[in-house]
């Protein structure tokens, strides 16, 4: 189990880290204009907008939580004594899949407002790659 551990969890950080960086939705609108934010790019456009609350609320959810999780985790299979508690990382885990359904929102809203056409690219492929990779080493880590 260590050694699926030893794979899952590298794996897991590194899609995590290209699911922030990566482009997340193609929006096209009026045929001409096209826009393709990454995650950062959202939450620094957020901010640098004047929004710094639902900046700060989607950096907590979508960057911080599931950070400190897949840290918490590393952390654990490593065996040093500041770890989690696995516990505390099943909860935080609860909460990393909450952007990733907003964009699923935002793709549905503009592909049926016919205003504007909307992609999934693989930034939020591996988003999502890095939430289940990381689920699944929390899963087998309690178990170790």
């Amino acid at each position: 189990m260590r050694f699926v551990l030893a794979i899952l969890l590298p794996l897991a950080t590194g899609c995590f880290v290209l699911g922030l960086v990566l482009p997340l939705m193609k929006m096209e609108r009026l045929y001409f204009l096209e826009d393709k934010p990454s995650l950062l790019e959202i939450v620094s456009g957020l901010w640098s907008g004047g929004d710094t609350l639902l900046a700060s609320v989607v950096a907590t959810f979508s960057i911080l939580f599931p950070a400190l999780k897949l840290f918490g985790l590393h952390m654990a299979v490593l065996g040093t004594s500041a770890r989690l508690p696995l516990s505390m990382l099943a909860a935080l885990g609860k909460w990393s899949m909450m952007d990733v359904m907003l964009v699923a929102l935002v793709v549905f809203a503009a592909k049926t407002s016919g205003l504007a056409t909307a992609a999934v690219l693989p930034g939020l492929w591996l988003y999502g790659a890095a939430t289940l990779l990381t689920a699944a080493s929390a899963a087998i880590a309690r178990r170790v």
